[in-house]
């Protein structure tokens, strides 16, 4: 018999809409249990509420939070379910994936489309297919989600409404679940971990987004060292920066030179960035900017974020941010 811990953060899964202003979350674990009705057997649960909040109201603090129960539990248990809201998943899990180091057990998230007491829920079969996948041991972070299992650093939400909600971007997928039974991918390959078990959960959250479109001004770039430690640019195609008209490249030039972290994707979703294409790429290439591959930006906020947790040294958070941890990047 396999004991797993099932963690609840509120989510969709355990929304209910009592007060008619709109689902919210409200159920409590041993509701949750009740309405599985799929009997999960060889596996012993318990449950245990962290939180209960729609995912929008996520936070890096929430993050840490999950990541010290799972720590206070390690020893108790063989695996871990995390229900959650299907909006800020993808974030939780990468930030999983970097604080739980050593991680030897399987740290599943799920959650629905649709609330688990609903007609039509999709609650139920990711529930218990996330239990599932717990009791097979695999360590690492992962996603399970209509039938899919997807590395915890490679997992975004591109669906609102349909119940594939999720990707793996840049990657194959571990494995599917069909009718109770996994199906692993044939290139995956199961990463263990001779490190012990550690809980790093010190985050600096002081990041920000920057998506590029034509016309940024120049202007916004000098007010983000006064609030911020790192900046993330999802620039366009292979990742170059404009130099003519608006020139960015100016001003991220003095980013860097004010000891402040400067990572460079794109906003393409798939391939990742290759700044040694073009002019506009070499030309950042040769700045002191963080690189991050075919990662995407679900995995690098958190990353980062844990990367300053770490470290202030510019070339020990570079050095941490381009090294792939859980396979997030290549």
């Amino acid at each position: 018999m396999k004991k797993i811990l099932l963690i609840t953060t509120g989510g969709t899964i355990a929304s209910t809409n009592e007060n008619k202003q709109g689902f919210a979350p409200t159920l409590t674990p041993d509701d949750l249990l009740a309405l599985v009705e799929e009997p999960l057997e060889d596996i012993v649960v318990d449950a245990r509420s962290v939180m209960n909040i729609d995912s929008t109201n996520m936070q890096p603090e929430d993050w840490q939070l999950i990541a010290k129960t799972i720590e206070q539990s390690y020893s108790i248990y063989d695996g871990f379910v995390i229900t959650h809201g299907t909006d800020t998943m993808a974030y939780t899990s990468a930030a999983l994936s970097y604080m739980l180091q050593g991680l030897g057990k399987p740290v599943v998230l799920t959650g629905s489309q649709i609330p688990i007491g609903e007609p039509g829920t999709d609650a139920k079969r990711n529930v218990a297919d996330a239990f599932t996948f717990a009791a097979h041991g695999v360590p690492g972070v992962y996603v399970v989600f209509h039938g899919r299992i997807i590395r915890g650093t490679r997992a975004m939400k591109m669906r609102t409404k349909s119940f594939d909600a999720f990707e793996s971007v840049n990657a194959q997928d571990v494995g599917k679940i069909v009718n109770g039974n996994i199906v692993y991918d044939p290139s995956f390959r199961e990463e263990k971990s001779s490190a012990p078990f550690q809980v790093q959960i010190s985050l600096c959250p002081d990041v920000f987004v920057l998506k590029l479109h034509p016309g940024v001004k120049e202007e916004l770039i000098d007010f983000l060292p006064s609030l911020y430690k790192g900046v993330i640019i999802e620039s366009f195609g292979n990742g170059g920066l404009p130099f003519k008209g608006r020139n960015l490249l100016q001003k991220v030039t003095k980013l860097i030179e004010a000891k402040m972290a400067v990572v460079i994707t794109t906003q393409c979703l798939e391939e990742g960035e290759h700044l040694e294409t073009y002019e506009v790429g070499k030309k950042v290439a040769k700045m002191n900017v963080i690189l991050t591959g075919n990662m995407n930006t679900e995995a690098i906020v958190p990353k980062l974020m844990w990367a300053l947790g770490q470290t202030t040294e510019s070339d020990q958070i570079k050095q941490l941010m381009e090294r792939p941890i859980c396979a997030d990047c290549i």
